[in-house]
């Protein structure tokens, strides 16, 4: 018998990390007509690739779509050609659509938050219109980790991004499969796929807190190997992670 390769251990790590989220937070239900948020960087193609497959999976039966938001007037682009074709190469269909904001109508709120609710508006606009009940975005465990840090630093409140989170105002439910996957993981994934990079990054994306608070993050666990896991037991215990 063959000895698995770095890839295939690696690919059985996410895999499984990626199961053990769904199962463990009740991500998926028969019937779920789900939208995938496709920014086009690292964990949203790998959210399309996991999800794909897991599609295939007879149980529970799930129909999957993919929407990709082009934010007009930010310098932040994807190669629509690559994304439609890696989505067809998955067997999900990819829907392109445009928006754009006006910073200068709201000062108060940064260029990241105004883009951030446009595209999350055009997401929800566009999963209604497809008759989707579900919408997956590709947050993994770090994303989870540092808005909990983020959240308790600068708003006083022990909170994250849940894994499923049930909207109040109309039935729409937002997964975040990856929950329990590392991000290391889907960067080493995403070299070993060759995925295409962005062809413009953000010019905002280094101005945030998220940035600072992954190098906080960093040196807790150099001091302490097993905080992500207890920072995790304590959202997982404090019902942080499902909000109904």
């Amino acid at each position: 018998m063959m000895k698995p390769t770095e890839k295939d251990l690696l690919e059985r790590r996410i895999w499984r990390h990626f199961n053990k989220g769904i199962m463990e937070y009740g991500l998926l239900e028969e019937g779920d007509h789900i939208l995938l948020g496709i920014s086009g960087g690292k964990d949203s193609l790998a959210l399309l690739e996991f999800m794909a497959r897991r599609a295939r999976i007879y149980r529970p039966q799930i129909q999957l779509e993919a929407l990709h938001v082009r934010m007009t007037n930010i310098a932040y682009e994807s190669d629509n050609h690559y994304l439609e074709q890696f989505a067809a190469e998955h067997g999900v269909r990819l829907h392109i659509r445009e928006t754009s904001f006006d910073a200068s109508t709201d000062t108060r709120k940064s260029p990241c938050f105004l883009c951030s609710w446009n595209r999350r508006k055009m997401l929800f606009e566009t999963a209604k219109e497809l008759g989707c009940n579900k919408i997956a975005l590709g947050h993994h465990q770090d994303d989870i980790l540092h808005t909990t840090l983020l959240n308790f630093s600068f708003q006083g409140q022990f909170s994250t991004m849940p894994a499923r989170l049930r909207m109040r105002k109309f039935p729409m439910t937002i997964i975040r499969p990856f929950c329990m996957v590392q991000e290391r993981d889907l960067a080493a994934w995403a070299a070993m796929q060759e995925y295409q990079k962005q062809k413009k990054l953000c010019p905002y994306e280094r101005d945030s807190h998220r940035s600072d608070m992954r190098n906080i993050f960093d040196q807790i666990e150099q001091m302490n190997p097993e905080a992500r896991h207890s920072m995790w037991n304590a959202l997982d215990r404090e019902g942080k992670l499902v909000e109904e």
